[in-house]
């Protein structure tokens, strides 16, 4: 299991369209990959769970990953969290 902390640049934080691009990019990995934020984890993979986390702008999260790509796949999901702006 490998985490990666990322900070949400989006100005909406991670609603409709960013959480979107994020189960796409989560799906193309084998791993199973969770988002963490203020105590809460969901399943990035899961479109309903990330928006349920209510991530807001400049906000801290942890990006959890456990399979045979964990590695890129923490890698590849904080950075695009990062390069999200609206």
């Amino acid at each position: 299991m490998i985490k990666k902390e990322a900070v949400v640049k989006c100005s909406t934080g991670l609603h409709a369209r960013p959480a979107t691009l994020l189960v796409k990019k989560a799906s193309s990995f084998k791993s199973d990959i969770y988002l963490e934020y203020k105590d809460k984890k969901a399943n990035i993979k899961s479109l309903i769970g990330v928006l349920s986390l209510g991530v807001t702008k400049d906000s801290p999260v942890t990006v959890i990953a456990s399979g045979d790509d964990e590695t890129l796949a923490t890698e590849e999901i904080a950075k695009l969290i990062e390069s999200i702006e609206e």
